[in-house]
């Protein structure tokens, strides 16, 4: 017999929040099943949907990180097709870049010297409120990070991080139509 999943256990298997999960219901995004009043998922067919989906999607992408060391493990991460990386370790240079070029996705390092992240993202918010950006910071429970997330909804990459991580946080951008394009 086929193992059936609930909303909570498929937002849990793709690691998004259940309300994400019914948005993508609403569109007709993702194979579900109506058993009674509750939707009912195959697992088999969540992971062909996956699978799909993973040579579909593309993505400009931009990271700004003074630490060349990320900078290089995003670009050789993400050095795929469909996937375009520009990384800069100058925050002042990445800001030019996220409002003057048309990125789906900024992945914004939290503390730099100069310029710190929770100032980039003010002046990336204002001229492009919509554009989707990921805090990468070791320091989530610093005044810097409280000051990022009262900017607005974002996400939040944790240092350390593993390169699943990265093609987590990008799969779900791209998966779920959160990309501006």
């Amino acid at each position: 017999m086929t193992e059936l999943m609930t909303v909570g256990e498929v937002a849990d298997y793709l690691r998004v929040a259940e309300k994400t999960v019914y948005r993508l219901l609403e569109k007709g995004r993702i194979p579900a099943t109506r058993v009674g009043h509750k939707w009912r998922f195959k697992r088999e067919s969540i992971d062909d949907w996956l699978f799909e989906g993973k040579a579909k999607k593309t993505a400009d992408i931009l990271v700004i990180d003074d630490d060349q060391v990320i900078c290089s493990l995003f670009r050789d991460t993400l050095d795929r097709p469909g996937y375009k990386v520009t990384a800069v370790s100058d925050p002042l240079k990445g800001v030019e870049l996220a409002i003057r070029q048309n990125y789906d996705l900024v992945f914004l390092d939290l503390k730099m010297p100069g310029l710190d992240g929770a100032e980039l993202l003010k002046q990336i918010k204002m001229a492009k409120p919509t554009l989707p950006v990921v805090i990468i910071t070791g320091y989530q429970d610093s005044d810097l990070m409280m000051s990022a997330l009262a900017q607005g909804p974002l996400g939040v990459m944790i240092k350390p991080f593993k390169v699943i991580d990265i093609l987590t946080a990008v799969d779900s951008y791209c998966r779920f139509g959160m990309l501006v394009r």
